[in-house]
């Protein structure tokens, strides 16, 4: 098993065992769970994202460290309309949308500006980097302390 696998795995448990009290934040960075189904195998699929909250959204990139393929997440997203997310102890369903296009730079300042390994990733790779933006809806919950049966964190 490579090794950034049993890193997710062990940051989803941890996380969760302790409500986001340890790994919710990550050398200053805060960290979100986000679960979405597999789109060809329909399992629970979670795994831990940097985040910036703003205007009232929580804002992800779908960066995969500015590789020129997209990460597996934000292909099972696309292919949802809701997923699930995690702050800290509370659990909660989300819908999605793409930062709009007129706003993008103003979103790439606020990520930029709490997580600046972003700034390397937009070089890195030709691929439009997607912004997305992870909106709450009014139903939450708090969140059980583990893991769902045939939920599998991945990356």
């Amino acid at each position: 098993m490579p090794n950034w696998l049993m890193f997710t795995r062990a940051h989803c448990a941890v996380y969760r065992g302790t409500r986001g009290l340890i790994g919710g934040n990550l050398l200053g960075i805060q960290m979100l769970l986000l679960t979405t189904r597999g789109r060809k195998t329909g399992q629970r699929r979670t795994l831990p994202l940097a985040y910036v909250e703003y205007k009232g959204d929580y804002i992800v990139v779908a960066s995969n460290g500015g590789s020129d393929s997209p990460p597996a997440w934000w292909l099972n997203l696309r292919s949802a309309a809701t997923a699930t997310v995690q702050v800290g102890g509370e659990r909660f369903e989300v819908s999605w949308a793409e930062a709009p296009r007129k706003e993008r730079i103003e979103y790439w300042r606020q990520l930029q500006s709490a997580i600046p390994a972003y700034r390397m990733y937009r070089v890195r790779t030709e691929r439009k980097i997607p912004i997305i933006l992870l909106r709450r809806h009014a139903l939450s919950w708090d969140a059980p302390p583990m893991l769902a049966h045939d939920e599998v964190p991945v990356i």
